[in-house]
């Protein structure tokens, strides 16, 4: 259907046609936000309570396919099934002094009907206007993703984002396709679709960890950032700290992940030099806390400190853009 990108080089002149001068720390436009999951009842109170123990006002919420997501000051699942749903939310966000940073929804373009997916993707952006969240996360993963050729993966979710894009044609909600699992992974999956969608609120949601994770070596994973950064429109920071021996190898997608996975400021990947490669690409946005070594901690208190550490961590990562 599509004529392939085959070149890396052509693919990097595509890539840096959109670069732009460095942000200074004074207008990097960046901000630190978590993702619900750490701020739930295993470690906080309520959302809202985390937040403001945390000294930070921004949340990625997770939107399940029954359009619920969770309440920000208790435990319960809220519906957004109508536009009022999601208008007393935000009224209820406001109260309370929360942001919505993003919606993360996953959807498996290679199961089911496209016009369904692509018109779940569409009211995921309108709820996401109502809500006042300026990105939703696009999951890459397909159950099918290691059975179907590369161009017939493109083009689902050429199809299935550009369906979903033009039915929200006036909204500026922009939509970022997680490097995640085994096929979002891969620099040239991503950057074929960004091209072949063409829609400028189409990039990246840019995860810090997750090439790691797939096993590239640490210096080729700074390469892929530096690419993919200029198309970012979010963003999930997380972090590896693997044995000095296993740092600059390929290893196997995966290695060991739940052994090396560890809080920010303890990883093989420098946050900062992560952060600065966003600002010098001219992203503005938050940067979103989604620390997978937090769940291998037993204790509440202990899971808060290491939040508030990351947080932290983030807070002077952005100051500290040059």
């Amino acid at each position: 259907m599509f004529r392939m990108i085959a070149s890396v080089a052509v693919m990097t002149a595509f890539v840096f046609a959109g670069f732009v001068a460095p942000a200074s720390a004074a207008d990097s436009g960046m901000y630190v936000s978590m993702r619900d999951a750490y701020l739930g009842p295993e470690i906080f109170p309520t959302i809202a309570e985390g937040l403001k123990q945390l000294a930070i006002d921004s949340v990625e919420l997770t939107l399940t396919r029954d359009f619920t997501v969770a309440a920000l000051d208790s435990d319960d699942r809220v519906e957004l099934k109508t536009d009022e749903d999601a208008k007393a939310y935000r009224r209820k966000a406001d109260e309370l002094g929360v942001k919505v940073c993003g919606l993360l929804t996953a959807c498996d373009f290679s199961a089911g009907n496209m016009a369904d997916n692509s018109a779940w993707i569409g009211r995921s952006i309108e709820l996401a206007d109502l809500l006042g969240a300026p990105a939703v996360r696009i999951d890459s993963a397909m159950k099918k993703e290691k059975e179907l050729p590369f161009e017939t993966r493109v083009n689902l979710f050429v199809e299935g984002l550009k369906g979903a894009l033009d039915k929200t044609a006036d909204s500026k909600v922009t939509l970022g396709i997680e490097n995640h699992g085994f096929q979002g992974n891969n620099l040239a999956f991503l950057l074929n679709v960004f091209m072949l969608v063409g829609n400028e609120r189409l990039g990246s949601t840019m995860d810090s960890g997750n090439f790691y994770w797939r096993g590239y070596p640490l210096g080729e994973v700074y390469g892929i950032l530096r690419v993919l950064s200029p198309h970012a429109k979010h963003t999930h920071m997380k972090n590896i700290k693997y044995p000095e021996d296993q740092r600059e190898v390929t290893r196997e997608a995966g290695w060991k992940y739940s052994e090396y996975a560890c809080p920010l400021d303890e990883g093989d990947i420098d946050m900062a030099k992560v952060v600065g490669m966003l600002a010098a690409a001219g992203y503005r946005g938050d940067v979103c806390i989604e620390d997978e070594s937090v769940g291998n901690l037993k204790t509440k208190e202990e899971k808060a400190a290491v939040c508030k550490r990351n947080v932290d961590h983030l807070k002077k990562a952005i100051a500290g853009v040059k």
